[in-house]
């Protein structure tokens, strides 16, 4: 759809649309294609392939299983997630904490819930990497949430500024959390798109009015306009290629 004000292409995805599975230790929201889900009008929006909203039951997870040529992005909202990899790594991501493992020319990884009472809230993210074959790498990060109060704060990208957390893709991951009536801005350059998805809260862009799990594509550049109608409106913007 067309914002006939700003001239935005827009991609909306209402969070009750996105595909979903129960299998009892896990219930999970996909926003693209995954697993036995299937929709060829969302397999991905440019390099951005994954965003999977999962809640793992107390003491399950997912046991070691590889992967490869990706850029997976975790970030835990509530409870914890215990990882282990090929690579050696081994630890506990609370929230606050962001995983950044790019899984190259191959890498096995398991991810469980070491609570034996509480689940865990994440957000998987895969996106594509620039190029096929890297050497795997694992890197993990706490980030000063008071930082995101109000404004952007970036998480992630290929140029490491800020203090965000390397990926090898042409792509910056910001997060906020904002009250409302609070405003942040974001410009994109010309031929450059954002992916917007909320995590809690209700908020506006374009035009375009979300609430949580919604999604929303705005491509081919110019300045963005986000304002939250709800208190603890949380939410992550990509800014991609």
């Amino acid at each position: 759809m067309l914002n006939s004000t700003t001239g935005q292409t827009l991609t909306f995805r209402p969070s009750q649309q996105r595909g979903h599975a129960d299998h009892g230790w896990l219930d999970t929201r996909y926003t693209f294609s995954f697993s036995d889900y299937y929709d060829p009008k969302w397999t991905h929006f440019r390099a951005l392939r994954v965003i999977n909203e999962d809640v793992v039951a107390p003491g399950q997870g997912f046991g070691m299983h590889p992967h490869n040529d990706m850029e997976i992005i975790t970030v835990v909202l509530s409870g914890q997630v215990e990882h282990r990899d090929s690579m050696g790594n081994v630890g506990t991501i609370n929230p606050g904490e962001v995983q950044v493992m790019s899984a190259g020319t191959g890498v096995l990884h398991s991810e469980y819930n070491p609570s034996s009472t509480d689940p865990v809230h994440l957000l998987q993210i895969w996106l594509f990497p620039e190029r096929k074959g890297l050497k795997p790498a694992y890197a993990q990060q706490r980030f000063d949430t008071a930082e995101r109060e109000g404004k952007l704060q970036l998480l992630a990208s290929r140029t490491d500024e800020d203090g965000s957390m390397h990926i090898n893709q042409d792509a910056k991951l910001f997060a906020a959390s904002l009250k409302s009536g609070d405003k942040v801005e974001h410009t994109l350059a010309s031929g450059r798109n954002a992916w917007l998805q909320v995590i809690s809260g209700e908020l506006s862009v374009a035009g375009q009015k979300l609430s949580a799990g919604d999604g929303l594509g705005i491509h081919d550049g110019g300045k963005l306009e986000i304002t939250a109608s709800a208190d603890k409106t949380q939410f992550l913007l990509f800014d991609l290629a």
